[in-house]
């Protein structure tokens, strides 16, 4: 199909889904599939699906993961490049222009306001988030377990983010389970294909963090190469699930911003196109930004954000077909979807607590605690969009300025 399909109208269309890709995951999977398979035939419906399957089993953002391995079906690795890279640019320099305002006028009272009306919906989108995965993920006992575990895990015991999805991987492969399709490759592997991608990728991304090392020093460019690399291959169940992990370490161990700025930053990702897992450049953004490194830093997040989930979708995309018929992988999915129920609920609480309690239980922001109340009827009752939840947190938040209320 790829001789059909020239890749600049490939690239065109690529662009067209980064432009518009917002809504999350499932909006953004669905755009895709009314683009590339319904209106353009490219792919089969057949196929499409099997790419996500695989996406789904990979660390890394899905929806960036199958637009990268729909553009190496069509023109191979430089597709899947083209594919990938026009799915989060878009939304990569919005979102450093974003928090570049954030940073020089997040004091100004009118702009504060509307980071004021913003949070408490944002909290409500992690609220529906959770029910929504809470709901297709426990499905039994041990699930349930799984889920309470990893919250305790975390907001008692502060037990590393990673360590947790390790031993719910390992708890969900060792688990009874209905599947007993085949395991393991039934396919021959091209050991040069997979060489030639992950140690293209593996080099590319050292001499990045050497070279930028090399002209600006080590800070804070090691932490920054650190944590976005290292979040980048425990990133299972999606953005909810890993910004804990990224907000824990850029609010508490690097200090760059504070846990309400890290709101606000999942508050732009949200109304701004491309994956979710953007407000990591938001955060990179203020790792350099009091030393005049801001964009650098926010670009070099996204880069060690993504190109280890290029370097995975690419070379696993020859073996989409007998992957998913890994029943260990699958099972080993399933105990971490189960956790990420409490990873997100650990979320909730870190998040709301910086909302809602910024002075901590004896000053209550029972403006914002109100927002949230109203929010909540209106996302779960009447199920409003999320761009529209949180236009109506903006003019909330403008409305409480306009009347001195805040």
């Amino acid at each position: 199909m790829s001789e059909e399909v020239g890749l600049r109208s490939a690239l065109s269309v690529y662009l067209r889904i980064g432009l518009l890709s917002f809504g999350g995951p499932a909006g953004q999977i669905a755009l895709m599939q009314e683009e590339i398979v319904e209106r353009k035939g490219w792919v089969s419906p057949e196929g499409f699906q099997r790419g996500l399957n695989v996406a789904m089993l990979l660390p890394g953002p899905e929806a960036q993961q199958l637009a990268t391995w729909l553009g190496w079906r069509l023109h191979g690795v430089v597709g899947g490049l083209a594919a990938g890279l026009a799915f989060i640019v878009p939304g990569a320099i919005l979102m450093i222009l974003l928090a570049w305002i954030a940073a020089r006028f997040g004091d100004v009272p009118f702009v504060a306001a509307i980071f004021y009306g913003i949070q408490p919906a944002v909290l409500v989108l992690v609220l529906r988030a959770l029910w929504a995965v809470a709901n297709r993920a426990l499905t039994g006992p041990f699930h349930w377990a799984l889920a309470g575990a990893a919250f305790l895990g975390l907001w008692a015991f502060g037990l590393p983010f990673p360590l947790i999805v390790a031993l719910a991987a390992l708890a969900g492969w060792m688990m009874p389970h209905e599947d007993s399709g085949p395991e393991g490759m039934t396919a021959p592997v091209d050991r040069g294909y997979l060489m030639r991608i992950v140690g293209g990728f593996s080099a590319v991304i050292l001499l990045v963090f050497l070279g930028f090392r090399f002209v600006f020093g080590p800070e804070p460019l090691d932490g920054v190469a650190t944590l976005f690399t290292s979040a980048a291959f425990v990133s299972f169940g999606g953005a909810y699930a890993l910004l804990p992990y990224v907000a824990e370490r850029a609010v508490e161990t690097y200090g760059w911003l504070t846990a309400a700025e890290m709101l606000n930053g999942l508050a732009i990702a949200e109304a701004t196109p491309g994956p979710l897992i953007l407000v990591n450049v938001y955060a990179g953004f203020f790792a350099g930004y009091d030393m005049g490194l801001g964009v650098l830093t926010a670009s070099l997040a996204c880069f060690y954000t993504f190109a280890p989930s290029f370097m995975l979708i690419l070379a696993v995309a020859p073996y989409v077909e007998v992957l998913q018929k890994a029943a260990g992988m699958r099972r080993a999915l399933v105990g971490v979807s189960a956790a990420v129920v409490g990873v997100i609920l650990n979320l909730t609480v870190y998040l709301g607590q910086a909302a809602f309690l910024p002075a901590g239980w004896g000053a209550p922001e029972w403006p914002k605690i109100l927002l949230f109340a109203g929010f909540v009827l209106l996302a779960f009752w009447r199920k409003i969009p999320i761009l529209w939840l949180i236009g109506l947190g903006v003019a909330s938040g403008l409305l409480l300025e306009l009347t001195s209320t805040i």
